[in-house]
């Protein structure tokens, strides 16, 4: 029998049980019984730490601001909130110019169109030379090097 001829045969025993259905013992089963999941999945239960609750009796502001914690607290399990995000970092006023430039332009040509003004050939150039003008301004200005707080070995930041 040749190489060929065996595959053929292990193509056609694979096409012909294709259809078929696999009914399978719990002894035919390549993983142990234990590895099973069970039918109802295990309840969790949490408790308070006796810091959380010392924590508690210390502000009183806390308990007038969340109401009634204690009966809504299964619901909210789970439930993240995030810290307030840090303010924006300051711009100069050549970032400003920039950016207005950079869709400013192309906001006046589409609401001239819009509008169906009339443009004459210098507000049109003037337009597209902002557009393009706040463009090369801020890829000028972002840079090309890590920043200065990056450390010496320029990893990954967790």
């Amino acid at each position: 029998m040749t190489p060929q001829s065996d595959e053929d045969e292990v193509w056609r025993q694979i096409v012909a049980s294709f259809n078929d259905t696999a009914e399978r013992d719990s002894a035919d089963q390549p993983w142990p019984d234990s590895e099973n999941l069970p039918a109802e999945p295990p309840r969790r239960v949490i408790k308070q730490s006796d810091e959380e609750d010392l924590l508690r009796e210390d502000d009183p502001a806390d308990e007038a601001e969340t109401g009634t914690e204690q009966s809504g607290g299964e619901d909210e399990e789970g439930h993240y909130v995030p810290p307030p995000p840090p303010p924006l970092p300051k711009t100069d006023a050549t970032t400003k110019i920039a950016w207005l430039a950079l869709f400013g332009g192309p906001a006046y040509l589409l609401i001239s169109a819009a509008l169906g003004w009339n443009l004459q050939g210098w507000m049109l150039f003037t337009a597209v030379a902002a557009f393009i003008g706040g463009f090369v301004a801020l890829v000028v200005r972002m840079g090309d090097g890590p920043p200065n707080d990056s450390g010496w070995d320029d990893g990954a930041v967790i």
